[in-house]
């Protein structure tokens, strides 16, 4: 009853009707909670720090988002790498590798940078949710389940081919659902009742109890974590996605968000949300500071080569935001001529700071390696077995 509870149906399911947040009774501040609210807040301060000293942070939070958005899809059954999106962009055509779904990858990074445009100008609000999903399920998997609006039937939560008297979880009827997104706008815009993290957690948890949306409900979930933290400046810029950890703990995700349905253990929930914002802040820290560290080493490599060190401090540059290249990509760079882009790509790769990844004689892509290994060498391969698969509702009205 702390979280919600499960109302019968006159069509015999049970469905969840959570309770509006905060928690009653209030959350319980054992010495555990305590330490990890005290050791995730550090560890973000410490990625915030070495953000803001960032010689140019625009360029790596590009990578940033878009390992994101990969690790994100993937937690749906979505097939596609790093690899697949970058040569996407690098080569303007789909990968041929099987089951590739690059287009809903593609579509989460312009999600995740329409909403973080957006909050100069607009709250985060039941609008900015609906336009973000909107966003991310155009011309996709899911493009035909109502993208941009709230459910109008039932969804539910299992695996493929369950129903809804057989489902894991059955969300809130569209009655009651909207109901408690109204009470969770509110919550969203309360500043002065819980630590920002602490705050953060309880409306994501919220967010995925009510699943107001016929699908991507994961993906703008897990998007509210980041706009939140940015929006009340947590984050002076998007470094923390938490995809990773839940991915890596999938089993212990679900079963967290279930026990807060079934016992209204907010601080299991909570203790884990932690856990996993310290553990990404670290990763995450030690990430860019190494990309600090190449960045440095590569310039001083670039710089020591007189004649082509201004065009080649460019490129570079370049590929911090765009690590798989293209040498017509460089001539339209540098603005210059084809033979001369070459030469600098073809250097580059003397120097061991490209690495060509086709294998052919035309249309070559070329991959700045060290940077690209710094993300790629945390992703791990979702079992296909494992995805959860959400359900648009079959009952009429």
């Amino acid at each position: 009853m702390r979280a919600g509870r499960y109302v019968q149906q006159s069509r015999g399911y049970r469905a969840f009707i959570p309770e509006d947040l905060p928690p009653k009774p209030e959350l319980h501040w054992d010495a555990a909670l305590t330490k990890l609210l005290s050791d995730a807040d550090r560890a973000l301060g410490r990625l915030d720090g070495v953000a803001s000293i960032l010689p140019n942070p625009n360029l790596f939070v590009a990578m940033y988002v878009k390992h994101e958005a990969v690790l994100s899809s993937q937690i749906e059954g979505t097939q596609s790498t790093l690899e697949d999106l970058l040569e996407y962009e690098a080569a303007g055509r789909i990968p041929q590798a099987p089951g590739c779904d690059v287009e809903e990858v593609v579509n989460y990074v312009a999600a995740m940078n329409q909403g973080l445009e957006r909050l100069s100008s607009l709250p985060l609000s039941l609008r900015l949710l609906r336009e973000i999903h909107e966003r991310l399920l155009e011309g996709v998997r899911g493009s035909a389940r109502s993208p941009g609006e709230f459910r109008t039937s039932q969804n539910w939560i299992g695996p493929a081919g369950c129903t809804l008297e057989t489902a894991q979880f059955v969300p809130p009827p569209p009655h009651e659902m909207r109901q408690a997104l109204d009470a969770l706008e509110k919550f969203l815009h309360e500043r002065d009742d819980f630590p920002e993290l602490i705050h953060c957690g309880l409306a994501h948890a919220q967010f995925e109890t009510i699943h107001p949306f016929l699908d991507g409900n994961g993906r703008v979930g897990r998007l509210l974590i980041t706009l939140l933290l940015c929006e009340r400046q947590v984050l002076q810029r998007p470094l923390l996605y938490l995809s990773y950890y839940f991915k890596a703990h999938r089993a212990q995700y679900y079963d967290r968000l279930m026990a807060i349905r079934e016992d209204g253990d907010w601080e299991g929930w909570l203790k884990f949300f932690l856990r996993g914002v310290f553990q990404v802040s670290q990763a995450a820290t030690e990430v860019s500071r190494a990309i600090m560290q190449l960045r440095e080493k590569d310039r001083g490599i670039i710089s020591s080569h007189g004649a082509t060190a201004a065009n080649g401090l460019k490129l570079l540059d370049h590929l911090f935001q765009h690590p798989l290249i293209q040498v017509r990509d460089a001539e339209k760079l540098l603005e210059c001529s084809y033979a001369t882009a070459n030469s600098l790509v073809r250097f580059f790769e003397q120097l061991n700071i490209l690495k060509e990844i086709t294998g052919q004689q035309r249309n070559r892509i070329y991959r700045y390696d060290a940077y690209y290994k710094l993300f790629s060498q945390q992703a791990l391969t979702l079992p296909a077995a494992a995805a959860q698969a959400e359900r648009p509702g079959q009952l009429e009205p």
